[in-house]
């Protein structure tokens, strides 16, 4: 698995790579927040310390769950139960306290893995959303029984709804996603890309746009 190592300390962050190395994995060390929210696209897994010299990492894990549902196993000297909470509630898949045991630590970054694989295996290839067919693999999509014509982009925009149908997306988990890179001035880009995607599905109220954070697929 390639593991993004989040850990400013040389001493463990060196410690942790040579150790994940050694069972066959691919640690790529990071030292700072920023780095993680940059470099986080070909991580199969993050191993996130909460001490971090840019910023803290209960907010490099709210920013980073609005781009990308990354496995995320905290690892950090704190040990109060507000920490945990924040973090488990905040979205980290498991949280660990230093010194933590290798091969206790190794385990917990193969579960992670392995229940969001087996959540992300389990995604329908079509899905029916009322009158609106869309076909993820075909890249097709039908209203009514009627084929819809969408650009590239348009329709990842779709499939990037429709995926999390009932959840909030944020602007720049889309932008992300699509264009590559959330802090990119493109929003004028996603908006005109939106208003031509909710044009050409003709469906007021499937896409709702939530005010100052983002759009939810709503049916």
């Amino acid at each position: 698995m390639r593991i993004a190592v989040v850990e400013d300390d040389d001493g463990v962050g060196d410690a942790l790579v040579d150790a994940l190395t050694e069972v066959g994995h691919a640690p790529v060390r990071m030292r700072r927040g920023a780095d993680l929210l940059l470099g986080y696209h070909e991580m199969d897994v993050v191993l996130l310390d909460l001490g971090l010299p840019d910023m803290d990492g209960l907010e490099v894990l709210r920013k980073l769950r609005t781009l990308s549902s990354v496995p995320v196993v905290v690892l950090t000297a704190r040990d109060d139960e507000r920490s945990v909470v924040r973090a488990l509630r905040g979205g980290a898949d498991d949280y660990v306290v230093k010194p933590a045991r290798l091969g206790e630590l190794h385990a917990r970054l193969e579960v992670a893995a392995r229940r969001r694989r087996a959540t992300n295996d389990t995604a329908a290839d079509r899905l029916v959303l009322g009158d609106i067919a869309v076909d993820l693999v075909g890249r097709g999509v039908e209203i009514g029984g009627r084929d819809i014509a969408l650009t590239t982009k348009e329709f990842d925009l779709l499939a990037h709804l429709v995926t999390r149908r009932g959840e909030a997306v944020s602007r720049e988990q889309l932008m992300d996603a699509i264009w590559g890179d959330a802090y990119v001035a493109i929003s004028r880009t996603l908006d005109v890309h939106m208003t031509a995607l909710r044009s050409k599905l003709d469906r007021p109220g499937t896409i709702v746009t939530i005010r100052g954070f983002g759009y939810r697929w709503d049916t």
